[in-house]
């Protein structure tokens, strides 16, 4: 025992009379257990915040929206990828949002349709928002509701009045209650009658917040544009929450017959939004820890070319301590114990890094990363794995030294 404290402290005292080589040496493992743990919590985070949506939402949620994914290129679609947390293409028509609310079964439905375009308040361009599009059902089908004034009906089809979320009527007004205010958009003047309360999360997106848009009567918005705005997305409940997944299935039907057979469209239920999403966040999750992971392995050649430098600069230290009776064994667990000294030292700030990345994500986005034990101790192993797998080769030149060849090095 008296030994093994004398070859930990000895290990301990080398990393410390070595300071800024260590460092430089931990570099590669401090960055990539930072990554790895970083990424993964991340991507748990992601997951966590959509199934709390759809657990707030309802399991008889169902959303259409385009299947296919590509990389947007104007600004409409840029704001649909934003809004959706997908990137689209196809946006829906205006005959899929006939078809949909027609569909039997179902008790509401709306759309949300991307509305560009610069809206003007009092303190001039309203640049940190944008206007949705969307139907009367809107509130009860995000269970959300107003904290001012009252939402847009039927009854106010092809009027120019808008309900706003928290931020954005702060900032075109600066004021928590503008009702009856007015705004220019697209030339026109609209009214504000309705501020909802804030919202928590912007539905199936972690990119997006409702709180700074503007929502106004999908008939308007689709007349401003003529016809042109792109619906990124359909949200609609049936009536009895059981028949959840027929009604989807009779949807799906009704949008691939309107298409001539095959739509292109996705039509998914709460759950099976938590799958398609948990889908692809995965496999993003994967790849980039993946390429993290490599900065570990980086991290332990260069453990291992640092300590193999350091055997041949101190050659006359081995030779002295075997003069003294040091064994080989000796030796080796010597060498092991400061390669995985560094490699410890680095998984561990990699680990406090984490957390406060972890920290800064959530005081400055909407992310709420997600940092568990099991990666904690996956990531703080696999640190320790390298010392010792990338420490072995310098330990066994070490040991393998002969005395008093050591002793003639200089």
């Amino acid at each position: 025992m008296i030994l093994s404290q004398g070859h930990l402290k000895a290990g301990v005292d080398s990393v410390r009379s070595a300071k800024l080589c260590s460092f430089w040496t931990m570099l590669g493992v401090i960055i990539g257990v930072t990554a790895v743990i970083s990424v993964v919590a991340i991507g748990e985070g992601v997951k966590q915040q959509i199934a709390g949506q759809i657990h707030h939402l309802g399991n008889n949620f169902i959303t259409i929206r385009p299947a296919q994914l590509q990389a947007g290129s104007t600004t409409s679609d840029n704001q649909a990828n934003l809004l959706s947390g997908l990137s689209v293409s196809g946006p829906l028509t205006v005959n899929d949002i006939s078809t949909v609310a027609a569909t039997p079964g179902l008790a509401d439905s709306t759309p949300l349709t991307i509305t560009s375009g610069n809206v003007k308040g009092d303190y001039g361009t309203y640049n940190d928002g944008f206007v949705i599009g969307t139907g009367d059902a809107l509130p009860s089908l995000l269970n959300q509701s107003l904290a001012f004034g009252s939402y847009f009906t039927s009854q106010n089809d092809g009027d120019n009045v808008a309900v706003l979320g928290q931020n954005a009527s702060d900032r075109m007004f600066n004021e928590s209650v503008p009702l009856g205010r007015s705004f220019l958009f697209h030339g026109k003047t609209f009214i504000v009658v309705g501020i909802f309360n804030e919202f928590t999360t912007t539905p199936l997106s972690q990119q997006a917040n409702f709180n700074n848009a503007i929502f106004i009567p999908n008939s308007v918005a689709e007349s401003l544009t003529n016809n042109t705005a792109p619906t990124y997305e359909i949200l609609a409940r049936p009536t009895v929450p059981t028949h959840t997944a027929s009604v989807a299935a009779n949807i799906r039907t009704r949008l691939n017959a309107e298409h001539g057979g095959q739509s292109g469209l996705s039509v998914l239920t709460g759950n099976q939004n938590i799958a398609a999403n948990d889908n692809i966040l995965e496999l993003l999750t994967r790849l980039i820890a993946g390429v993290a992971a490599i900065s570990l392995l980086v991290g332990g050649i260069g453990i291992m070319n640092v300590m193999l430098v350091s055997v041949t600069e101190r050659t006359h230290e081995i030779g002295i301590r075997k003069a003294v009776g040091a064994t080989n064994i000796q030796i080796l667990s010597q060498f092991i114990i400061e390669a995985t000294l560094l490699s410890l030292s680095g998984g561990l700030i990699g680990i406090v890094l984490s957390y406060a990345i972890d920290l800064g994500i959530r005081l400055t986005t909407t992310l709420q990363p997600s940092i568990s034990w099991q990666i904690v101790a996956v990531a703080g192993g696999v640190a320790l794995l390298i010392g010792v797998i990338f420490g072995s080769v310098p330990a066994f030149k070490a040991a393998r030294k002969h005395p008093i060849e050591s002793l003639r090095s200089e």
